[in-house]
């Protein structure tokens, strides 16, 4: 889905709509499902062929600087609570062997080096291709207006009033020039947030960054794995408090969701890079904050094809992304919640939580780090 482009890829029937119109259907808060999550359809083919070369000779910068090695291990990966969606399950065992892994969410300050290294352009500052598009649509949808085809991404902005929640458009803008070097429009800047995690990157640009910087996204697997830093079965980094109790933990939406945050932990949106205690291997945000993007494709059914007696080793997901939501879009999986998650919600910062987006996606809470082999 794209907010503000007048098209749907909710269904298999096209609609008719009209320009700057939100068509997604509406969709039980109960599954809790679309929070955080933005639904737009791909917007350009991949990588291969157009920036692979440079990106080939921009591969220099491996290494485990600001990264922690985490040891191999076997844990059971799925739903830990009541809060837990119906791909969360079934909980199966898992062994991953040992990785490293960024201490932090990559910043604006490590992504500007590599644009000024390889002169990358991220999706979100490219027009969108609608022969690309409607790929991942149903057939027959109509194209939208050319004016509203622009370099655009999804920025939060919130209500001052209470809304359904099961329109996100109440709270999603489709956002002209909003990228990562302008975060809320074309009048916005980074400048002075070096240590913020980047943000309106696209899995593609993910993978590129990763690539350059010698590295790779971690599996689903890794990531829970890390992000459970050596307590296992637990509900969340830090353990089973809840996140609104005791000390402050998570960048996360305190308050009534979306339209009252009571700032209770000082930050309205994104927060430096490293503002809460790390969990029990050191790592950063791996609650709240952004989201993260992961290697594997996203299929809701997919725990249950890894489900065997003596468990899987190293998972690498799915062969074949597959959201009912949208069958036609090609989806990633995205963890660890945001600074707008809300237990009423989504509670993304679950560390079980999936979620998932259109690998060309970007938006204002949305981010990665990255992994490396031993």
């Amino acid at each position: 889905m794209i907010l503000g482009v007048g098209f749907s890829a909710s269904s298999c029937k096209p609609k008719p709509v009209a320009a700057a119109v939100v068509v997604k259907p509406a969709i039980p808060v109960k599954k809790k499902a679309i929070c955080c999550e933005s639904n737009i359809p791909a917007r350009f083919p991949s990588l291969a062929g157009r920036q692979a070369a440079l990106l080939e000779k921009a591969d220099a910068n491996n290494t485990h600087q600001g990264m922690v090695f985490i040891k191999p291990g076997t844990f059971q990966m799925g739903g830990d609570n009541k809060q837990a969606s119906p791909d969360e399950y079934p909980k199966h065992q898992v062994t991953v062997d040992g990785f490293w892994i960024d201490v932090t969410e990559v910043t604006n300050a490590q992504f500007g080096r590599f644009v000024k290294a390889t002169h990358y352009v991220t999706t979100a500052e490219k027009k969108p291709d609608w022969n690309e598009l409607k790929k991942q649509l149903p057939p027959g949808t109509a194209k939208p207006a050319d004016s509203l085809l622009v370099a655009a991404s999804l920025v939060f902005s919130a209500p001052n009033h209470p809304v359904d929640l099961n329109d996100y458009s109440q709270w999603w803008v489709w956002k002209t020039g909003a990228n990562w070097k302008h975060p809320h429009g074309p009048k916005s800047s980074i400048e002075g947030k070096d240590n913020y995690p980047v943000v309106h990157i696209s899995w593609y640009d993910a993978v590129a960054y990763c690539k350059w910087a010698g590295k790779r996204l971690p599996t689903e697997a890794e990531w829970e794995w890390a992000a459970r830093g050596g307590l296992p079965n637990k509900v969340y980094p830090w353990g089973n408090e809840p996140v609104d109790a005791g000390k402050i933990k998570a960048n996360t939406w305190q308050g009534h969701f979306p339209d009252n945050n009571t700032v209770k932990d000082k930050f309205y949106g994104i927060a430096p890079v490293s503002s809460f205690a790390p969990n029990g291997y050191g790592l950063y945000d791996m609650a709240g904050n952004v989201w993260e993007w992961c290697a594997d494709y996203y299929n809701n059914g997919y725990y249950k094809t890894i489900n065997r007696p003596g468990g899987v080793k190293n998972p690498t997901g799915a062969t074949k992304s597959f959201d009912p939501d949208e069958p036609y879009a090609i989806k990633r999986v995205i963890r660890g919640g945001s600074f707008l998650c809300n237990d009423s919600y989504c509670s993304g910062y679950r560390v079980a939580r999936r979620m998932k987006s259109t690998e060309d996606s970007g938006m204002e809470h949305l981010g990665f780090r990255c992994v490396a082999d031993k």
